[in-house]
């Protein structure tokens, strides 16, 4: 019994896998990898670990509307849309940083860097990390005698010519899908003159000063950059697909009542050389700037794999639960395509279950299975309306994400706490866009389970300064939560 259990673990150790990136995900799959045993080496193309949330004033100005060289999509002022309460791993709160930071609820997007480097120094994960290391192949290495897949790695140091390869028995993708820019096919968009980016590029607010700027897509981002812009610019010009539907939700409706100098069109009908934008109803502005608030799009130029995943319609496939490749399972995954997930919970998730396979702890289906799931799944899709460039989008369905986790690796469920804080986070948000971050007031269950988990400390001495309910109330604004 001991014979076979250390060659067991042997086994394991001597199992290299690559995680391709360094943010979330990646951070995730590398500590989940070493928690099974598993040999992980994470490689990431930028100076220091974070991914999307490592902030890059560079933007890829000589090109904005090319393709993406610059990683982080985040701007200078940016804060985050989700309560740090429930944005931490399950095992490891997201805490305000010890001796200063941000310790508001939604805090700046440098309060999460501090955490997701916390996070690596506590679990040790940075003797795994080869920092300013760009991954430009993977593709598929001769297999072992026993017929299982192999994968030869090309990576670049930065300022070195030569490539180095390596081979290793297994791959996760967890690149991100904040970074290439999905645009728009707009009449004219190729000839008009002025400038024109995508929300990718835009950082701060200084050089659109007295301009008139055009926002295509009424998003989260199209709303936010709005906002800053309307403090320096001439006037901002919304154009949204449905321009009816739009100014009946909540949160655009006030910022059109409490902004004059913020306006509502329909689509883009075509742009002119004299800086003219045409909407589909005929009216029209001049305009300095066009900026894009239209999404991004799946990239991994990287990977090679003979046809056996492909992106199309946005749409990475085919891929059993979102995670692996059923032609190269278990050898090559992904972990973080879905969209609209509580992060980082999801891809922990799904980071504990390709540990759990790669090590032997769960088995997949069979290939052919996997196949036929992801087949029925596109034709559920299909028949409900919902077009292909969905497929990842999960929605915050919690109740899925729960069972997602606990059937695919026994994860544990969301807090009923925490459910409700997200519900009331998201309600808020698309009631009032510009106050929902500090005008917040938790329910029962929420004030219950954030003095259960520690995250009131604050309350009863507020209570005691005399501030009585509405100075709790203010506290949690303003002090750790």
């Amino acid at each position: 019994m001991e014979d076979k259990m250390s060659s067991s673990l042997s086994d394991r150790s001597s199992k290299k896998v690559c995680i391709v990136g360094a943010g979330l995900a990646g951070l995730a799959a590398a500590r989940e990898l070493r928690r099974e045993g598993l040999d992980a080496t994470v490689l990431e193309q930028c100076g220091g670990v974070g991914g999307q949330w490592l902030y890059d004033a560079a933007t890829d100005g000589g090109d904005p509307l090319g393709l993406a060289v610059v990683h982080s999509s985040i701007y200078a002022s940016l804060r985050l849309n989700s309560p740090r309460e429930v944005g931490g791993f399950s095992d490891f709160p997201f805490r305000p940083s010890n001796g200063g930071g941000d310790a508001r609820r939604y805090p700046v997007h440098s309060e999460l860097l501090s955490y997701i480097t916390e996070f690596c120094d506590v679990f040790g994960l940075m003797d795994a990390v080869r920092l300013s290391t760009t991954v430009v192949r993977v593709a598929m290495a001769p297999p072992r005698r026993d017929g299982s897949l192999r994968w030869t790695v090309g990576s670049k140091r930065d300022g070195e010519e030569v490539e180095t390869e390596e081979v290793f028995d297994a791959v996760v993708v967890a690149t991100g899908h904040y970074s290439q820019p999905r645009l728009p096919r707009i009449d004219g968009m190729d000839r008009w003159r002025r400038r024109q980016l995508h929300s990718h590029s835009y950082r701060v607010p200084d050089s659109f000063h007295g301009e008139v700027v055009v926002i295509v897509g009424c998003s989260v981002s199209g709303k936010e950059i709005a906002l800053e812009l309307q403090r320096v610019v001439k006037e901002v010009h919304f154009s949204a697909r449905s321009m009816e539907e739009e100014a009946m939700k909540p949160a655009m409706a006030k910022l059109l009542a409490r902004y004059a100098n913020i306006h509502l069109h329909p689509l883009i009908e075509h742009l002119c050389d004299d800086g003219r934008v045409v909407f589909h109803d005929g009216s029209c502005v001049v305009a300095d700037t066009i900026i894009y608030c239209t999404g991004y799009s799946y990239s991994f130029p990287f990977l090679e794999t003979e046809g056996k995943v492909t992106v199309d319609d946005n749409c990475v496939g085919p891929l059993y639960e979102h995670v692996f490749p059923p032609a190269l399972a278990p050898s090559l995954s992904f972990v973080g395509i879905p969209a609209k997930v509580i992060l980082p919970r999801f891809v922990e998730a799904q980071a504990r279950w390709v540990a759990q396979v790669l090590s032997g702890r769960r088995t997949l289906p069979s290939p052919e299975e996997m196949l036929r799931a992801v087949e029925e799944h596109a034709a559920s899709m299909e028949a409900a309306g919902t077009p292909k460039r969905r497929t990842h989008d999960l929605l915050l369905d919690l109740e899925y994400c729960d069972e997602y986790g606990e059937r695919t690796c026994g994860f544990p469920r969301i807090e009923q706490w925490k459910k409700e804080l997200i519900r009331s986070s998201i309600s808020d948000m698309r009631d009032d866009i510009e106050t929902y971050r500090d005008g917040y007031h938790d329910n029962e269950v929420v004030t219950q389970g954030l003095r259960l988990h520690g995250w009131t400390w604050t309350w009863m001495q507020e209570k005691d300064d005399g501030g009585g309910e509405e100075g709790i109330v203010q506290a949690m604004g303003s002090l750790p939560v």
